[in-house]
């Protein structure tokens, strides 16, 4: 058996509103980056009211980063400075590296009963690799492998690898994890998770045990506000579990199922200067990105 990952911290995310008048919640982001890196945002954009996310996000501007979309309900229609166009629908995930620079827009649509849900979320992209070609990697339903057990767990492998199966998306630089687990009542199951590597879970879904007893405080989004944890360890819908190093996450369920989001990657260990939707290593370059959108030079690569 290998080392089991504790919990450090769990966090319950807070309500924003962004782009044209979006109503979601950030796990994280915007505020220190070290836990999560090479991760530096998570947002939850599950909602059942149009009113909350039909203006979406028009056309922005994204430098240095890469952003993952991945979809529940409804549809996200999106374009691009590089002359792309096309619909995220429900099991899809769309994989964007800005790099250089990109300029799009995404648009939300709810199903058939108004609903929308989907997660996006931002990945640093190293110093060496600020600066490359944007590119986009539409990853349809159907594209994801599945893994399966005999106790009845399922993981959607987007990125990673477990138990032979590997997701479609394969040469980042950081080696990140991206699986989507569900796991029916009464159930354990062990995901190995290379050491040094950050490594957290978002439950989206029940209720989910990771590993033993756990220490009984934990904080919020910014580290301020205690609030008591189970010392059961269990993590529920709309909040965050944190690891600590090690080598496996150790989950379990009692008597309701449980969906969750694993993500996993190497730590970049580099500066980071932000504002915004553009992510540099220094405050100069972020203020040479701003001013390449000022004088009309912000997009390098591909444009059409």
């Amino acid at each position: 058996m290998g080392i089991e990952r504790k919990i450090r911290k769990v966090i319950r995310g807070r309500p924003v509103i962004e782009g044209a008048g979006v109503h979601l919640r950030r796990v994280f982001g915007f505020g220190e980056t070290k836990d999560f890196d090479p991760f530096l945002l998570l947002d939850d954009f599950r909602s059942d009211d149009p009113q909350k996310f039909l203006r979406g996000f028009p056309w922005h501007p994204h430098r240095g980063i890469e952003t993952i979309t991945y979809m529940l309900e409804g549809t996200v229609e999106h374009g691009d400075s590089l002359g792309n166009t096309g619909v995220i629908a429900p099991g899809d995930v769309q994989w964007m590296t800005a790099g250089s620079g990109i300029i799009h827009q995404e648009m939300p649509k709810g199903d058939e009963k108004g609903r929308m849900g989907g997660f996006q979320l931002w990945a640093n992209l190293p110093a060496s690799h600020k600066m490359m070609d944007p590119r986009y990697r539409d990853i349809t339903k159907d594209q994801i492998p599945v893994y399966a057990n005999a106790e009845g767990v399922s993981v959607r492998v987007i990125s990673g690898e477990i138990g032979g199966v590997r997701g479609p998306v394969d040469d980042i630089v950081t080696d990140p994890g991206y699986l989507d687990v569900e796991m029916p009542a009464g159930s354990k199951f062990v995901i190995p998770v290379s050491p040094g590597h950050t490594a957290f879970a978002y439950v989206v879904q029940g209720k989910a045990l990771f590993g033993g007893e756990q220490d009984p405080f934990a904080y919020d989004l910014e580290g301020e506000n205690y609030f008591d944890m189970d010392t059961d360890s269990s993590v529920s819908d709309g909040e965050l579990a944190l690891f600590a190093d090690g080598e496996q996450v150790e989950v379990s369920t009692e008597k309701d199922p449980a969906r969750f989001l694993l993500f996993y990657g190497k730590p970049l260990g580099e500066p980071v200067a932000w504002r915004g939707p553009i992510v540099m290593n220094t405050r100069e370059q972020l203020q040479q990105a701003f001013e390449d959108l000022d004088r009309g030079t912000f997009i390098r690569h591909g444009a059409r």
